[in-house]
């Protein structure tokens, strides 16, 4: 968990970095560029450390996956965990919150602002209702009897996805973040970085939690 924690700082961290790419201001309900000449530099440093971050926690997931297969292998008390329904209801949620993100960005790009501010809003409700749903399948799993300390497949279990939802939630803040910047009408062009380093971040950590549930499932 100590792991997850630097995991959620080091995404505030390249979110915060790519704020550095600001530029517009609203002017008379418009957004006017004002040139900066760092732009450039900001936006590829915030792109560096997303994707660095990015593969920490690739790594962070490949190890856990690792032990957990090592362990399932050598020993013969494994018991698979029986996965809440609603779980699958959550990674619909989560795929098509990132649906939404995408459409937002592709949308903002092409100057329409309202469909921006209307898919990204989605899409954050999307992903606070993701973390509805992790909360009651742990409350499901503990009401039947299945705590971190139950079996091996239920100690992974709650490791895992705890983990996954503390660096989600960072993700989330970012997207808030967005969301209160396009309320006030200000991502013109040269404060997009951080709505793409969002998005991916987002999309990436959607793609992890794909793998988990499939995972748990097949192998859990």
């Amino acid at each position: 968990m100590v792991l997850a924690g630097i995991g959620f700082i080091l995404t505030i961290g390249v979110f915060l970095l790519s704020t550095g790419a600001r530029g517009p201001f609203p002017l008379g309900g418009r957004s006017q560029e004002i040139p900066n000449p760092e732009t450039g530099s900001s936006r590829r440093a915030a792109l560096i450390g997303m994707y660095l971050a990015l593969l920490s926690i690739l790594m962070f997931f490949a190890a856990f996956s690792v032990v957990m297969f090592a362990r399932r292998g050598t020993s013969d008390d494994w018991v698979s965990l029986p996965l809440p329904d609603i779980l699958w209801i959550n990674t619909v949620l989560l795929v098509a919150s990132s649906g939404c993100l995408e459409w937002a960005r592709r949308s903002l790009h092409r100057g329409h602002r309202e469909v921006f501010n209307f898919c990204w809003t989605a899409g954050v409700l999307l992903g606070v209702g993701f973390f509805f749903g992790q909360y009651t399948a742990w409350s499901e799993l503990l009401k039947d009897g299945f705590y971190i300390n139950s079996g091996p497949s239920s100690s992974f279990f709650y490791m895992i996805t705890v983990a996954h939802a503390l660096h989600l939630s960072g993700g989330l803040v970012c997207l808030l973040y967005v969301e209160f910047e396009a309320l006030r009408f200000r991502l013109g062009p040269a404060k997009r970085t951080f709505v793409d380093v969002s998005r991916n971040y987002w999309h990436f950590m959607g793609a992890i939690w794909v793998y988990v549930i499939l995972l748990f499932q097949f192998w859990g």
